[in-house]
């Protein structure tokens, strides 16, 4: 029996979990901010991200996390990504390579997170939203557990307590200032 040449790991459905998050920027002010939670219990600074729902699409639950746990409307911000994943408009024999795709939607990153010494998994996927304009006037309760707070993206880098949600909110930065540096005024990019 043949053997796949790639390193392979499999998991059944009872072993592996999906997650989605969004950095949430607020584009009503001048200056560039991001949401980030305090997480009360443990005193950590983390991003809003929570499990996907059975029939829930990823970008559907990335905006239901960041709702939930910070009570702010959100949308997810189309921004220029380099990717491999082709474009709906390309060919099925479209080579496997990077490509900058415009105006995306889809998850700018995927963090994987081994639980229990790897015998189970937990995949989170990461959009970019921007905070709703009369969301900004009124926040919903969000959840007990978290304080939701708007630092610039230095601060929040300073506070965010894991690296690797440091890592997640520079690629965000990134993409979003990527995509500033092309957009036409028509485009109506604040951020």
């Amino acid at each position: 029996m043949a053997q796949s040449a790639f390193a392979t790991r499999q998991f059944a459905s009872e072993s592996f979990v999906e997650s989605c998050g969004a950095i949430l920027f607020d584009n009503t002010s001048p200056e560039r901010k991001v949401c980030i939670l305090h997480y009360l219990k443990k005193d950590e600074w983390l991003l809003p991200k929570g499990r996907r729902n059975q029939h829930e699409s990823r970008k559907d639950a990335a905006l239901r996390e960041v709702t939930e746990e910070t009570g702010y409307q959100c949308h997810l911000l189309p921004v220029n990504v380099r990717t491999r994943a082709p474009s709906e408009h390309d060919s099925y024999d479209t080579p496997d390579h990077v490509r900058l795709q415009r105006n995306s939607l889809e998850p700018f990153m995927v963090t994987f997170r081994e639980l229990d010494n790897g015998a189970r998994m937990k995949l989170i996927w990461w959009f970019i939203a921007a905070l709703d304009s009369e969301s900004a006037r009124s926040r919903g309760a969000g959840e007990a557990d978290f304080r939701p707070q708007f630092f610039s993206v230095e601060k929040a880098l300073e506070r965010l307590t894991y690296q690797t949600d440091r890592e997640v909110l520079e690629k965000a930065v990134e993409w979003v200032e990527d995509t500033l540096q092309t957009a036409s005024p028509v485009d109506g990019l604040y951020l």
